[in-house]
């Protein structure tokens, strides 16, 4: 379903735009991701709607983690968001240890306190973080739309499943334009 409106209190989740992520191999260009993130982060702010940037530092240790947890030590930076998101101080800074925002994270109660009533997600990996994230908004209550123009996967057929078949069920989906566009509506009614 694409962007038909957005609720007055909504915010911008942006899953692991961070030094260790946005350099793998991507299926679009991860720099496009990261200025249609910055765009739309800039957009959120200049409303005073909320922006939440996600990080993950490392998986928590699991039957399920491919070894990953036990095998992989993070180099120095690797969480570090990156700069072009223009972290302000009034941003929620989430660092998540699972796939997606919610789970072992404060973000649900922190929305909650602010009003918030829909997410707008983008970021990387489309089949990981940002499908977990969205799956789990969706069963929290929460309205989803994804900027499909703003996330990327480094498999490109599990980019292409989420895309195609699971956000369209659980989530509105469109491109930063439309987003920015539905925009200027909330800042009469916010």
């Amino acid at each position: 379903m694409s962007v038909t409106t957005l609720d007055p209190r909504t915010a911008l989740v942006v899953i692991d735009l961070q030094q260790g992520i946005v350099g793998l191999d991507t299926v679009h260009p991860a720099a496009d991701v990261v200025t249609r993130s910055a765009d739309l982060a800039a957009a959120f702010r200049e409303r005073g709607l909320p922006v939440v940037l996600v990080n993950v530092a490392g998986m928590a240790p699991g039957r399920t983690d491919g070894g990953a947890a036990g095998g992989f030590t993070p180099p120095e930076g690797w969480a570090d968001l990156v700069k072009e998101l223009d972290r302000q101080p009034g941003d929620l800074t989430v660092t998540k240890h699972q796939w997606g925002a919610f789970t072992g994270t404060s973000l649900d109660m922190d929305l909650r306190r602010r009003g918030v009533t829909q997410i707008v997600l983008t970021g990387i990996s489309t089949s990981i973080g940002v499908e977990s994230t969205a799956r789990f908004a969706y069963e929290l209550g929460y309205h989803v739309t994804i900027a499909t123009d703003a996330i990327t996967d480094t498999d490109a057929e599990a980019h292409a499943r989420a895309v195609g078949t699971i956000f369209p069920r659980l989530a509105e989906t469109g491109s930063t334009a439309e987003i920015l566009a539905a925009l200027p509506v909330l800042a009469k009614t916010v």
